[in-house]
């Protein structure tokens, strides 16, 4: 049982509005199946709340996309939750990653971040919730498919990052195919500090660096500075913040500038053949490779190559 007087911080620390509260003597609340059940003991009023009115509650975009020349460029754009990846960010960015990946017009894809903090990972507060009502493995599928997805997309994927990066933060970073930052960025999988290790952000970690490396990120929860994720192969380069953006732009110009078809036909093959054994990789590829040839853009680019003009891609 929950006095009135209580009720304001206890739904204000869960991010939940409940406008009524004033009118209620006290209050019984309960979770059960990922929605919040607030009742009034004395008129027997109750309200329900979801998980989505939980982590945004005004129902606010809070992923953005933009497209031009080629380049779509998503934007998390939470910074009161420090870009948390709140059931309702991985939703919007799963439905964003979607819409991209049946583009055609969209050949390359670079995800940034609004504030300070790139994604501090989980919302905490949610996590919690939804561990009391026994659906947190819904979470973590929710979160597995998105960075497949991620992965899996057709165009390849540019992380920007410019700040702090925390454990399934660090997790998407991991995820995109490459990621550059600016030098005062730091990146951590922070959950040792706080009683659980980051299993899952340590599946797309322990892809990108050697092990030894992703176990000390692990075990020590500490930050390492963006030279240190750069000389462990985690980001790409870092950079001064005022270059930041310019050669991000120009690496997905570059990219931009290819064949969609053999894009996608390469990113899906690199990943492919990684788990392979070495005789099935190759066996693998070379096919992959006669049915690259036999694409209209390799022939078009053959032939621009040997007429030494500029090829028309058609994506085919």
């Amino acid at each position: 049982m929950v006095p009135r007087e209580n009720i304001s911080s206890l739904i204000r620390s869960q991010d939940i509005l409940y406008m009524a509260q004033k009118n209620m003597a006290e209050a019984l609340i309960r979770v059960e199946n990922g929605l919040w059940y607030l009742s009034d003991t004395g008129t027997k009023r109750e309200i329900i709340m979801s998980a989505r009115d939980v982590t945004n509650k005004d129902n606010r975009k809070i992923v953005e996309l933009a497209v031009e020349n080629h380049i779509a460029t998503v934007t998390l754009n939470d910074p009161p939750s420090r870009n948390s990846l709140s059931r309702e960010m991985m939703a919007q960015l799963q439905g964003t990653l979607d819409n991209i990946a049946a583009d055609a017009d969209i050949h390359v894809v670079i995800i940034r971040a609004e504030g300070p903090v790139f994604s501090s990972g989980h919302n905490l507060k949610e996590v919690l919730s939804m561990t009391e009502d026994g659906t947190l493995a819904e979470l973590f599928d929710q979160c597995s498919r998105m960075m497949q997805s991620i992965v899996t997309l057709p165009q390849p994927v540019i992380a920007r990052i410019d700040g702090a990066v925390t454990a399934a933060g660090t997790q998407l970073v991991a995820s995109c195919d490459l990621a550059y930052a600016s030098e005062q960025s730091k990146f951590a999988t922070s959950g040792i500090n706080f009683g659980f290790f980051c299993t899952t952000p340590g599946v797309a970690l322990g892809r990108n660096v050697a092990p030894k490396h992703a176990m000390e990120m692990l075990l020590s929860g500490d930050f390492i500075n963006a030279n240190r994720a750069m000389e462990i192969g985690l980001i790409n380069a870092a950079l001064p913040a005022a270059e930041l953006d310019s050669h991000i732009l120009a690496m997905a110009k570059n990219i931009a500038s290819k064949s969609p078809v053999v894009l996608k036909m390469g990113k899906a093959a690199f990943y492919k053949h990684l788990p392979m054994a070495l005789d099935k990789a190759y066996d693998y590829t070379s096919g992959v490779m006669c049915a690259n040839m036999a694409t209209r853009d390799a022939q078009e680019g053959l032939t621009a190559f040997f007429e030494k003009r500029d090829p028309v891609w058609r994506g085919e």
